[in-house]
């Protein structure tokens, strides 16, 4: 029955991928809006689940990407209790490199959700200096402070789409 349900509510996904400080999180409030869809940022479970924990002085990326990926695998899981009764997600879920997209495009295509995915951009002096200004001010987009040592790691692991990964795909990409 869930199979027939897919087929006849229009599903939708929106996948808005990008730099840190590129606009990411002002695009996915728009998206939803305009959408009706349900938003699953990353960042904001992140935070909301261990911000207030103590990270550890060693190990402290394992210790990262480990809870990173347990918060992918709830947020997919509900990403598809979404979808299955039709309503739409706008995610940004990381996904800065290429492999990375790969492996979240094969679960899209093995459930045939359609999708877009928004590729969001602008230099690296203006998101930095983007950045930098949300960490003062934690507005309405803030949902984590971003060390500079960290925002120019994120940076540097930036990998934009390369014409293979568009081929497949429907992309938009969106100069901020």
């Amino acid at each position: 029955m869930a199979g027939s349900v897919r087929a006849e509510l229009p599903t939708q996904v929106h996948l808005v991928v990008g730099p840190v400080g590129s606009g990411k999180s002002t695009l996915v409030r728009r998206l939803a809006e305009e959408h009706g869809a349900v938003r699953l940022v990353l960042d904001e479970w992140m935070a909301a689940l261990f911000g207030a924990d103590e990270r550890p002085v060693e190990g402290r990326i394992p210790w990262y990407v480990e809870r990173t990926e347990r918060c992918l695998g709830l947020i997919w899981r509900i990403t598809e209790q979404l979808l299955g009764v039709g309503t739409p997600v706008v995610l940004e879920v990381g996904l800065i490199q290429r492999e990375a997209r790969a492996r979240f495009y094969a679960r899209l295509d093995e459930q045939a959700y359609e999708h877009v995915v928004y590729v969001v951009d602008a230099a690296r002096e203006v998101r930095r200096a983007r950045v930098m200004q949300r960490n003062q001010e934690r507005g309405e987009t803030f949902s984590m402070e971003v060390p500079l040592e960290f925002f120019e790691l994120a940076s540097d692991l930036w990998q934009p789409p390369d014409e293979v990964e568009r081929l497949d795909r429907h992309v938009r990409f969106i100069q901020t």
